[in-house]
């Protein structure tokens, strides 16, 4: 929901993409309401690691956020889908792997509709090579909620830890350039299969009035497998933030993750008809609530829109390599049946969002 983006952390139990803080806090306030042009990731990724000096810091901001750069040609023609199945060495996506993203999130051909309620539509997709592989898209539309909102609410770890009742840790862990991070999250998984955690790369890009999160996959190597939690790998996983108007705004939430195993079937069928509509409606009320915690929390503290304000210690690409899913253990789990608390909570309608959030105050 990193986006640890992944906010729909409660459909993580098929597949999930990191802790979208996304995982998925920044200076005064919020972003400017005008129009903004696309902004350059090649611009902001080549900015390296180190801090940049103070009489650059405007420039640099400026970069990340889209505000006032030039607007170019390449950025405006359409680009089908690139591959990410193949990635061979880590690097910070460009242009060509936002509109790639984009384009994924607006496809429609190849997509199996599994939900449509209340604004909130679920389509999964089996990917050829591997059955075991699924992808999943959700769309919500989401209104009294303005598009930078949405924005902040999946960049805010700390606020993530007060929604996202599926996280069992999230963190960031360094910086890789003012649009760009990797960072740590485990979720819980629905009962009594394992649950999982991933480390990917975080990349964000503000586009006009809409926005783009997403990540993959990444090995770090003071964060290894560890023995209590099933090491899943993020393929491709994002949001797509889409403004349709000064307070109203449409998400589209795309992953593809391999979850490390063979999962029951009711663990996909669930994943799609439930938890992610639940995930995404909780998501939403949480939206509605954060201007207010907001006001109490660091209200100017924002390092995803004012990079010179991140804590974070810079971190060089060279440190991480690729997760690639075939050097990771596979589990078998599906032969596991649901447990009757799983059943049980299924039957009791939390798919419409009824999860008591009264932690967002």
């Amino acid at each position: 929901m990193n986006p640890r983006t992944a906010p729909v952390a409660g459909a993580a139990a098929a597949r999930r993409r990191r802790r979208l803080h996304p995982g998925p806090g920044g200076p005064g306030g919020a972003v400017g309401t005008g129009p903004r042009k696309v902004a350059s990731a090649s611009a902001a990724a080549s900015t390296l690691s180190e801090p940049p000096q103070r009489t650059q810091e405007s420039q640099t901001r400026t970069r990340a956020l889209g505000l006032s750069m030039e607007k170019s040609a390449a950025s405006t023609e359409p680009q089908g889908p690139r591959p990410v199945l193949g990635r061979d060495s880590v690097q910070v996506p460009d242009d060509q792997d936002f509109r790639s993203f984009r384009s994924e999130c607006e496809a429609q051909t190849g997509w199996n509709l599994t939900y449509s309620k209340a604004g909130v539509s679920v389509w999964v997709q089996a990917m050829e090579m591997d059955r075991t592989l699924h992808k999943i898209k959700c769309r919500m539309e989401c209104h009294d909620v303005p598009a930078e909102t949405l924005y902040d609410v999946l960049h805010d770890i700390e606020y993530r830890k007060k929604w996202d009742s599926n996280v069992i840790e999230t963190f960031d862990i360094a910086r890789l350039t003012v649009n760009a991070d990797v960072g740590y999250y485990s979720w819980r998984c629905p009962k009594p299969l394992k649950n999982r955690d991933v480390i990917t790369l975080r990349s964000w890009l503000p586009m006009g009035t809409d926005y783009i999160i997403m990540n993959y996959s990444v090995k770090h190597p003071k964060y290894p497998p560890r023995k209590d939690l099933v090491r899943a790998v993020s393929i491709q996983t994002g949001y797509l933030i889409q403004s349709t108007g000064p307070k109203s705004c449409i998400i589209t939430y795309l992953a593809q993750v391999d979850p490390k195993g063979s999962l029951p079937k009711w663990v996909v069928n669930k994943s799609s008809q439930f938890l992610a509509p639940k995930a995404m409606k909780k998501m939403y009320k949480a939206c509605v609530k954060y201007p207010e915690w907001k006001q109490k929390h660091q209200p100017h503290f924002k390092p995803w829109l004012h990079p010179e304000q991140s804590p974070l210690p810079c971190l060089a690409l060279s440190e991480l390599s690729v997760q690639h899913a075939d050097s990771l253990e596979n589990i078998d789990e599906s032969a596991v049946a649901e447990s009757r608390e799983e059943r049980m909570s299924s039957a009791g309608g939390g798919g419409e969002g009824s999860d008591d959030d009264t932690s967002l105050t």
